[in-house]
């Protein structure tokens, strides 16, 4: 999975530091981030940033900490949205977010999908939602100080389900309604206030696709930045019926897929594909 990068592991603990001619800066316009490389992906590096900014005779603009992959440490670095022009003439490029995930290696992707986590997060919450004072950046630990009301705001993490539902050697396999991702997906949604993670797969299961589950067994988690979540990864079977009451204004398709009709999962990214590909090989070890 996306997450899966070997040696090269995350280091999310926040540091008080500033960056290096080497650093990795992450800079977002909108939906959008820097690119110096799509072929393998690559990010601008500070010096990179520096002479550039320097060039135009302006200052370094504001950037934080962000985490370590390994030996490279990835900063934010803000930038006006007037200023995307400037970086596609010095032969930048910028891609949707969602675009992203083809690209590799794999360690980049993760990290670029941290990334804009913590972006969205800087972005969201600029102001107290208590009091309306600005919020600042605690120096020893990641989290956004009030300095009128003394309100604290850590990071935003929505935890939600994905849910392999089976029936003897098939899966349940969909599509999501009115979605940019066409492919195959399982089961997911959001854990709402007062719910158990298995709650959460069963709510979902029915408003779905109108089945009932037994069997409810935690498989494996996934941190998801794209959109701010921690997957949770469940299996369960469907109890006592196979016809599926589809809700159309979530998906375009829901249906019982043999375990040898799975296809290969090429990308090595989420957790969805991956736990299709183990729904079918651990069928096919039986």
């Amino acid at each position: 999975m996306i997450q899966d990068i070997g040696e090269k592991r995350l280091i999310n603990e926040f540091r008080a530091k500033t960056p290096s001619s080497g650093s990795i800066m992450m800079m977002f316009f909108e939906e959008e981030i820097l690119l110096k490389s799509k072929t393998p992906l690559e990010f601008p590096l500070f010096m990179d940033l520096r002479g550039k900014y320097a060039r135009m005779g302006r200052p370094f603009p504001a950037c934080v900490f962000l985490f370590s992959v390994g030996t490279d440490d990835y900063f934010l670095v803000s930038a006006p949205k007037s200023s995307k022009g400037d970086w596609e003439q010095e032969g930048y490029s910028f891609s949707r977010m969602f675009g992203i995930r083809a690209l590799f290696p794999k360690e980049r992707v993760f990290a670029a999908s941290t990334a804009w986590h913590l972006y969205c997060w800087y972005r969201d919450h600029r102001f107290c939602g208590r009091c309306g004072g600005a919020l600042e950046h605690g120096g020893k630990q990641r989290v956004l100080h009030c300095r009128i009301c003394g309100n604290m705001v850590f990071p935003k993490i929505a935890p939600a389900v994905i849910v392999g539902v089976t029936w003897g050697d098939k899966i349940l396999m969909t599509k999501y309604a009115g979605r940019e991702y066409k492919k195959y997906a399982l089961i997911a949604g959001f854990t709402e206030i007062g719910e158990t993670a298995e709650q959460t797969v069963e709510r979902e299961v029915y408003e779905e696709v109108g089945l009932k589950v037994k069997n409810i067994r935690y498989y494996k988690s996934q941190p998801w930045g794209f959109d701010e979540n921690l997957l949770l990864g469940y299996f369960c079977d469907a109890d006592g019926q196979e016809e599926i009451h589809l809700d159309c204004e979530e998906l375009s398709v829901a249906e019982w897929v043999p375990y040898d009709k799975i296809p290969d999962d090429e990308s090595g990214l989420s957790l969805t594909a991956e736990m299709m590909t183990h729904f079918r090989d651990s069928r096919m070890r039986r």
